[in-house]
């Protein structure tokens, strides 16, 4: 990272940590600029677009009509797709299949979330078991590799599992909780890369020991060409329809399902609240609360004030932390020592192994210019 003076948003929390962040003359910087130019141009966080959702909703059950599901929908238990869940089934009147991945570190919460969503919904759910052998490999390849984004194989494993079923299956729709209510500022590439198939290919070759027969992959040309220009796949994004309160949905579920919130945003994964409570911080200086928590300002949710006021909290407690690295240190196979060691490893990035920067950067700029992707890329 570029050495410059520390220097916060004036009007979020994004900071220098962010090496390429960019201010203007009032100290704004250049997410709160995209935003504000470019996203809210065709996007507002307290309107409903009702109609749009009820002409996606009848183009899906018309789509649908004979078959078992009409669209397919990746539930985590966390507040975006467990709400997603809840509005396609009795907002939008569609059939889904919920459909879930098992990569070993799911928390009782997120468990217990999705069963009561299914259950009182009355849906059909497939569970993905991710070979544990592949998983655990490869995540322990990631940490060797000494890069930031140790939740790669993870996600790679879920939205690839997701679209590879969907297409699998003929199933058309695949509904997705991303929206740009709590997503608008997305965290830098050098905070969180991009999905990229070569990466991880590169990274599991060089310090992995088992070949990846059945875990899930999807490249990116797959599923941005192959998947949706010659199966017919189509992604859609219901919850930017609607006017998303993040705290008021948190509420609503609980009342409805009784459903329970998590400490921070992706924490109802063991894996992902180490690695994004204790990994990010304590190696890189990575903190992902300042975009979780620079979406909710921007969307009025909450204010700056009171996100700085978090920001000096600890993201989990000291206690949980150090439970959390000898759980995860024990299920990879090394020791506590052992993996501290790598953890203290020289810092790397993308660029030390093969990669597909320039065709994702590529396509980002492509999608930038037809207006399909309006958020800050870097």
């Amino acid at each position: 990272m570029d050495k410059k003076e520390y220097k916060v948003c004036t009007n979020c929390v994004m900071d220098t940590t962010d090496s390429k962040i960019v201010f203007d003359e009032n100290g704004v910087c250049d997410y709160c600029n995209g935003y504000k130019n470019n996203v809210l141009t065709d996007w507002n966080p307290r309107e409903e677009k009702e109609d749009l959702l009820v002409k996606i909703s009848e183009e899906i059950r018309n789509n649908g009509k004979g078959k078992k599901y009409d669209c397919i929908i990746g539930l985590s238990g966390g507040v975006d797709s467990s709400y997603l869940t809840y509005i396609a089934k009795e907002k939008m009147g569609l059939r889904p299949l919920i459909y879930c991945v098992d990569t070993g570190w799911n928390l009782n919460v997120a468990v217990e979330n999705i069963e009561k969503i299914v259950k009182m919904l009355n849906l059909d759910m497939y569970t993905e078991v991710v070979n544990w052998n592949e998983m655990r490999d490869l995540q322990l390849a990631f940490f060797k590799s000494q890069v930031p984004y140790q939740d790669l194989p993870q996600d790679h494993a879920i939205f690839a599992g997701l679209y590879n079923y969907a297409v699998k299956n003929g199933i058309k729709y695949v509904l997705t909780g991303a929206n740009n209510a709590t997503e608008c500022i997305r965290p830098p590439i050098e905070w969180v890369y991009m999905n990229d198939i070569k990466l991880l290919k590169d990274i599991n070759k060089r310090f992995g020991k088992t070949t990846l027969k059945t875990f899930p992959l999807c490249g990116m040309l797959k599923y941005k060409i192959y998947y949706p220009y010659i199966k017919g796949m189509k992604r859609v994004a219901p919850l930017d329809m609607l006017n998303y309160d993040k705290v008021k949905t948190e509420i609503e579920l609980h009342d409805k399902f009784g459903w329970q919130k998590y400490e921070n945003k992706h924490y109802e994964n063991i894996f992902t609240r180490f690695y994004e409570g204790y990994y990010l911080p304590k190696k890189f200086g990575y903190d992902k609360r300042k975009c979780y928590l620079s979406n909710l300002i921007l969307t009025g949710t909450i204010s700056r004030a009171d996100a700085l006021l978090e920001l000096k909290t600890s993201p989990y407690s000291e206690e949980m932390m150090e439970d959390d690295k000898e759980y995860i240190a024990k299920k990879l196979g090394i020791s506590t020592k052992e993996f501290d060691d790598i953890i203290k490893g020289e810092n790397k990035t993308y660029s030390d192994y093969r990669n597909s920067y320039w065709m994702i950067s590529l396509g980002i700029k492509i999608s930038s210019m037809l207006g399909i992707e309006k958020r800050n890329f870097r």
